[in-house]
């Protein structure tokens, strides 16, 4: 039998994070949450997820870019994948120029706009999560 898959979100909106994690929890992931950076940094060194949901926007300003980049210079989690849920454009009317995550902007494998659409969701956690399974076994 598969063990569940270990998710990890990271967002200050206690509403959005229940109906995430409902959607995800319904889809049989195991979803761990942290409601601000500083708690989800540690949650992330103290049992490192199979996948990483993260805010930008959360405390005095784009928090959630710095702990993207953060985690991406650590050696031991720098393989999460990282997939963004925001409303970051809507909030600063910012642009990505015809890429879904603009390279320069945060290191990170997905970015998606909130509201987001259940299904699309999973399908984003499901391809990511493959992903980085194929990833590990071609470095293994």
């Amino acid at each position: 039998m598969n063990e569940k898959k270990r998710l990890l979100m990271i967002d200050d909106d206690p509403d959005f994070v229940a109906g995430i994690r409902s959607i995800l929890e319904g889809a049989d992931y195991k979803v761990n949450v942290a409601y601000n950076p500083k708690d989800g940094f540690e949650a992330l060194q103290n049992n490192p997820p199979d996948l990483l949901l993260l805010d930008i926007m959360m405390g005095r300003g784009a928090e959630g870019v710095m702990l993207a980049r953060k985690l991406r210079k650590d050696p031991e989690l720098r393989e999460i994948p990282v997939l963004i849920i925001t409303g970051i454009r809507e909030q600063i009317a910012f642009l990505f120029p015809g890429e879904p995550v603009h390279p320069r902007f945060v290191p990170v494998d997905e970015l998606v706009e909130k509201p987001v659409e259940p299904q699309f969701l999973l399908d984003r956690v499901s391809a990511l999560l493959k992903a980085a399974e194929e990833r590990k076994v071609q470095t293994d």
